[in-house]
C-alpha cells in the first residue's frame, strides 16, 4: 500500500472532511464475527431520509440483499439522541423529519458464514461477498459493509479502516495517513466506494510493473501452503500479454488482485471465481488446488476480470453508469459485457502465444457443447434485460458460453466483410473511443453505434438475427469461413446426475458432489425428484471422498438402463441439512457431441482469414 506525502495527505483529508461521509470500519474490536461500522453525515438537505444497503451490485447480476447481514442499526441526531425509523424490506430504512441526522451505527455479519435457507436467499457469490475471520483475514467488499442515503450517492466518502497494526491491506486505493493501525482513503462518491474492495491479512504480497501499470497481488492462504511470490512469474507473463493485446484500450496505471484461497476449515465456500472492478479484482479459489491449476485459473479468470476494465467498466450504457443499487435496471447487453469479455480472455491467449491453436479450438468446442444446456432461441437482449427475474436467471451462465460464441462469430463476420482489416477487438476499440468511462451510450441505441463505428450495416443484420432475435447462431457456417469444420458424433449412453458431468463440483467439507444451480438435471435426476441444490453423498451405498472419487465415477459407468438405483443426498432444510435417500430406475442419457477440427486442405481465402483471426494481424 503506497503512502502519499504528508502535505498531500493533510490537504486531501481537509478537503474531504468538509462535506464527506466519514465511514469507519473497525477490524480491531471484532466480537462474535461481527464488524462495527459508523457513518457520520454532513448536514441533511431533506427532513425525510431513506438509508439503503445494496440489493445487488454491478458485475453480479443477482439479487443478494446485502442489508440482511446488518444487525443493531441505530440512527442519531446532532445531540446524540436516537431517531425513530421504519425498516422497509431487507435493505432500506425510512426516517421522517430527520434533518438533524448525523450518524448511523450498525454491526455487519459476513456472507461467507451465511446459512440462510436457499429458498429465501441464494448464497452470495463468494468474490462479491464478505469474510470476517478474526486474526486471520477480512475480505472487505465495501458494498457489504457500507450503505448510502438517497440523493447523497455523489457525496464524497472518507473511508477509515481501523486495523490490527500487523495487518496489510491489499487494495488499489492509496492510504492517506502514516498510522500503522489506521488506513484512510478518500473516494469521490458511493459508486467509487463500492468499486474499491480491500483484503486485510498478515502481509503476503508482491508488486511489479507491467507495461507502465503498477500491480499488487495479495494472497490469503490459511494453511500457509502458498505465498504470493509463487504466482508472480505466471501473473506477470499473463498481464504483459494482456497489455499488449489491449494496446491503447487499457489506461490503468495501477491494479490490485486479492487472492483468497479457501481452506478445508473455516467458512464453507462454493462460489469460486472473481469479481471485476476498475482497478482491482477479488478472487476466491480452493486452497487444495495444485499450483498449476491455480496458475491456469488465474490466467483464465483474472484475465477475464481485467478485460472488464474496457467493457463495461469504461464503455457502458446508462443503466450501468447511473446504477440504482436499491432498484437496479439491467442492460440488454450481457452478450458484450460478459460474452465479449470472455471471448477476449480466450482470444488473447492464442494471439499472444499462451495456448496452442488446438487448445483454443478445444475451448470453443466446449463452449458450443455447454451452450446446448440453455435455451438457444431466447433473445440474449431479453434475457439480459430481465436477468434478475426468476424466469431468466437460470440462463445467466450462458453469457460465458453462447455470449462468447456470439462475439466470435461477429469477429469472423467483421473480418470477412473487411478482408481481414477489422475484427471484434477493433470494433470495441472504436466504441471505447466514441464513448468512455464518463460518457455512457443509450442501451437501445447500441446497435446503431456499432454500425457507425464499423461502417458495416451487416452488423445490424447479425445483431437482429442472433443477439436480439430468436435464430440459433450457425456456428458451423462461421467457423467454416476460417477453415474449421464441425462434425457430429453420438456418445455412449451415460448415467449421471446432470446433463453435463463436467459441471460437477466437490464439497470437501461434506465429501459430496455439488452442482451449480444453473446446471440442467439429467432425465434420471428429474425422475427421482432430485433437486439441483442437493449434495450427493452416496450412490448405492458407495460414498465419496478425495481418495476414491474415480472409483465412484467408474461405478457410475457400470450402471445399466432400468437398473434399480439408490442415491443418498444432503437436502437443505432451513439452517440444517437432512440426509435422505432417493430411489428409482436408471435412465441413461444419450448425447450428440460436435467436434471441431482445422481443415486439412482449407481454401486460400479460408486460410488467410484463419491466420488473421488467430494472430490478430491484418
Amino acid at each position: 500500500m503506497k503512502k502519499t506525502a504528508l502535505s498531500l495527505g493533510f490537504l486531501t483529508a481537509f478537503l474531504a472532511n468538509a462535506q464527506s461521509i466519514k465511514t469507519t470500519i473497525d477490524l480491531v474490536n471484532v466480537k462474535n464475527d461481527q464488524v462495527a461500522v459508523t457513518m457520520n453525515f454532513p448536514k441533511m438537505k431533506s427532513g425525510d431520509v431513506k438509508f439503503h444497503f445494496p440489493k445487488t451490485v454491478p458485475g453480479t447480476y443477482s439479487v443478494d440483499d446485502y442489508g440482511r447481514f446488518v444487525e443493531g442499526i441505530k440512527f442519531f441526531d446532532n445531540k446524540g439522541k436516537e431517531l425513530a425509523f421504519t425498516k422497509v424490506g431487507d435493505n432500506t430504512y425510512s426516517l421522517k423529519n430527520a434533518q438533524n441526522l448525523t450518524k448511523v451505527t450498525y454491526l455487519v455479519n459476513d456472507s461467507f458464514d451465511d446459512e440462510v435457507d436457499a429458498s429465501k436467499h441464494k448464497a452470495v457469490f463468494s468474490p462479491s461477498g464478505t469474510d470476517i475471520e478474526t486474526g486471520k483475514v477480512y475480505l472487505v467488499n465495501t458494498h457489504g459493509f457500507v450503505g448510502y442515503i438517497d440523493n447523497m450517492q455523489d457525496v464524497p466518502y472518507q473511508l477509515v479502516i481501523q486495523k490490527p497494526a500487523d495487518f496489510y491491506g491489499t487494495t488499489a486505493l492509496v492510504d492517506q495517513d502514516r498510522s500503522e493501525s489506521t488506513d484512510t482513503f478518500t473516494l469521490a462518491n458511493y459508486a467509487k466506494l463500492t468499486d474499491s474492495p480491500l483484503m486485510y491479512t498478515k502481509p503476503d504480497y508482491i508488486t511489479f510493473n507491467a507495461g507502465g501499470m503498477d500491480l499488487v497481488l495479495g494472497v490469503y492462504s490459511p494453511s500457509g501452503k502458498y505465498k504470493a511470490a509463487d504466482f508472480k512469474d505466471n501473473l506477470e507473463k499473463m498481464v504483459m500479454a494482456q497489455k499488449k493485446f489491449l494496446g491503447d484500450m487499457n489506461t490503468n496505471k495501477k491494479y490490485a488482485i486479492m487472492l483468497y484461497l479457501a481452506g478445508t476449515e473455516g467458512p464453507q465456500i462454493k462460489g469460486f471465481g472473481a469479481l471485476e472492478h476498475h482497478e482491482s479484482t477479488s478472487v476466491v479459489l480452493p486452497e487444495m488446488m495444485p499450483k498449476e491449476a491455480i496458475d491456469k485459473t488465474l490466467t483464465d479468470v483474472v484475465s477475464h476480470e481485467f478485460f472488464h476494465t474496457v467493457n463495461p467498466l469504461k464503455t457502458h450504457s446508462e443503466e450501468i453508469h447511473y446504477f440504482d443499487y436499491a432498484d437496479p435496471k439491467m442492460s440488454q447487453h450481457l452478450w458484450m459485457y460478459e460474452g465479449g469479455t470472455e471471448y477476449f480472455a480466450n482470444l488473447f491467449q492464442i494471439q499472444e502465444g499462451l495456448i496452442t491453436k488446438n487448445e483454443f479450438l478445444q475451448r470453443i468446442n466446449e463452449k458450443i457443447t455447454n451452450s446446448k444446456n440453455y435455451n438457444d432461441t431466447m433473445p440474449f437482449t431479453v434475457m439480459s434485460k430481465n436477468i434478475l427475474k426468476d424466469e431468466y436467471k437460470d440462463q445467466y451462465r450462458n453469457v460465458y458460453e453462447k455470449g462468447t460464441l456470439l462475439a466470435m462469430c461477429l469477429d469472423i463476420e467483421l473480418r470477412k466483410l473487411s478482408n481481414g482489416e477489422m475484427g471484434y477487438r477493433d470494433m470495441i476499440r472504436k466504441l471505447s473511443q466514441r464513448f468512455g468511462e464518463n460518457k455512457p451510450f443509450k442501451d437501445d441505441k447500441l446497435i446503431d453505434e456499432l454500425v457507425a463505428v464499423t461502417g458495416y450495416p451487416q452488423v445490424k443484420d447479425f445483431y437482429n438475427k442472433y443477439i436480439a432475435g430468436e435464430q440459433p447462431t450457425p456456428y458451423a457456417q462461421y467457423l467454416n469461413m476460417v477453415g474449421v469444420e464441425m462434425k457430429k458424433q453420438e456418445t455412449p449412453p451415460l448415467f449421471w446426475f446432470i446433463k453435463d458431468p463436467n459441471q460437477t463440483g466437490y464439497n470437501d467439507k461434506n465429501n459430496t458432489f455439488i452442482f451449480d444451480e444453473s446446471s440442467a438435471l439429467s432425465p434420471f435426476s428429474k425422475s427421482i425428484g432430485f433437486k439441483i441444490t442437493d449434495e450427493i453423498v452416496a450412490l448405492d451405498g458407495k460414498t465419496i471422498n478425495v481418495q476414491n472419487i474415480q472409483d465412484f465415477i467408474n461405478y457410475s459407468k457400470t450402471i445399466k438402463e432400468g437398473q434399480n438405483v439408490t442415491v443418498t443426498v444432503l437436502r437443505k432444510n432451513g439452517e440444517k441439512s437432512d440426509k435422505i435417500e432417493l430411489k428409482g430406475k436408471a435412465i441413461l442419457d444419450k448425447m450428440t457431441i460436435e467436434t471441431l477440427n482445422y481443415k486439412a486442405n482449407p481454401t486460400a481465402a479460408e486460410q488467410k482469414l484463419q491466420d488473421q483471426w488467430l494472430t490478430g494481424k491484418k
